[in-house]
């Protein structure tokens, strides 16, 4: 038997799996939304949606309280990062930075009502990158909402990031002065920086245009909309210059600030990426 919510949609130029149109409405993440729909949460046209079913725009998608509920209860989490984590999964050896979240890492400043508990540790993933190397400002979330937000295909959330770095001026050889450390801004050709704001590509591909700007003589201020692997440390090598520190210091309209290496804390209840 033809189930009637999927009949009068499947066959229908523009129609598409209910858990993406979901993600497209901002309501959730795929993966919640199957979870919704298994739950029965979730009604077309006023019945109850089974999985798989398409739908079109013109379709009417009801979510039922219960799952605003399980939402209410999920977590975003900023970390600050340290050196030797990576932010995924274990690899190499070295552990992921989801380990730094437990009871003894909680900043004690942290102003948000929310209390620990291991359920908050389900799922939580996080939404980008940091490399090993790196340090700062990492999101993790059990919410798909933030996820797509941070790093979904359309997201142009801004990431702003200190850089520190060494120059090789072109020619230099082991006879040479060798890499200029200090007062870098001073002797680094204007034309190059030009080059980081646009102009750069990588994996064959033009990067989208970067504010770039010295913050001091040895270190300069990225503000990035993308974040392909690597990208900083790879843009800076095609100039000529070496990264000897990278920390990521906001994303969206969230800022690291105080919170000290190794601690975490909740995203607030009013803040938004």
């Amino acid at each position: 038997m033809t189930d009637p919510a999927s009949s009068s949609s499947s066959s229908v130029s523009g129609a598409v799996r209910l858990n993406k149109r979901m993600a497209e409405l901002g309501l959730c993440s795929r993966r919640e939304a199957d979870l919704w729909i298994e739950q029965g949460w979730v009604k077309v046209n006023g019945q109850v949606a089974p999985m798989g079913v398409k739908v079109t725009p013109a379709d009417r998608v009801e979510v039922d309280k219960k799952a605003h509920g399980h939402q209410a209860t999920q977590v975003t989490i900023i970390l600050h990062k340290p050196m030797g984590y990576v932010s995924g999964q274990a690899e190499d050896g070295h552990e992921p930075a989801v380990m730094l979240i437990n009871p003894r890492t909680h900043w004690r400043e942290d102003t948000s009502t929310h209390r620990f508990s291991p359920p908050q540790l389900r799922g939580l993933a996080p939404a980008g990158r940091l490399d090993i190397d790196s340090v700062g400002l990492l999101v993790l979330t059990q919410d798909g909402r933030v996820a797509r937000q941070l790093i979904g295909e359309d997201s142009g959330m801004e990431k702003e990031y200190l850089v520190r770095v060494t120059w090789s001026p072109p020619g230099s050889g082991p006879g040479d002065m060798g890499d200029i450390s200090t007062d870098v801004q001073r002797v680094f050709p204007p034309a190059q920086l030009a080059r980081l704001r646009h102009g750069l590509s990588l994996d064959g591909q033009p990067l989208k245009p970067a504010r770039v700007d010295w913050q001091n003589p040895e270190q300069l201020r990225f503000v990035l909309t993308e974040g392909k692997k690597r990208q900083i440390r790879r843009m800076c090598e095609q100039v000529g210059l070496k990264v000897v520190g990278l920390k990521r210091i906001r994303i969206g309209r969230v800022v690291l600030g105080n919170l000290p290496a190794g601690q975490w804390r909740y995203l607030g209840a009013h803040e938004k990426f």
